[in-house]
């Protein structure tokens, strides 16, 4: 279903920070991560943000929306660095991706116990 040649539906915007091509390529080749984890994503928007007046700790904010079947994954970071706020915003989608699959799994392989008690069975012949 996935082709490793096909290009991804990746938005990248700048909010008070001016997107480099090559911000926009590194953002692009690590959220291709995801795409490898899961086949069903539609789209994700990532947003990254320079706030430099509120903290200067957390200068670097950066959200994602990931759109897939079902319910969307939405995750934001900060950090004082741009490159380390979108390694940990992967890896934050990453982590809730798995989980999201191995609840899925667990459902899937674990279905609900069924109550037996009022049925009656025909006999065998």
């Amino acid at each position: 279903m996935n082709n490793p040649n096909a290009s991804h539906e990746i938005i990248v915007s700048g909010i008070h920070l001016e997107l480099t091509p090559s911000l926009k390529f590194y953002v692009r080749e690590k959220m291709e991560r995801l795409f490898r984890h899961e086949e069903r994503i539609v789209r994700i928007k990532v947003e990254l943000e320079c706030d430099s007046k509120h903290d200067r700790q957390h200068k670097f904010n950066a959200k994602a929306h990931v759109q897939l079947r079902g319910p969307d994954i939405n995750a934001a970071v900060s950090s004082e660095d741009c490159h380390k706020s979108i390694d940990l915003l992967v890896d934050k989608l990453d982590q809730s991706i798995r989980k999201r699959h191995g609840v899925a799994k667990d459902k899937r392989n674990h279905p609900h116990a069924v109550e037996w008690q009022d049925v009656s069975f025909p006999k065998a012949i």
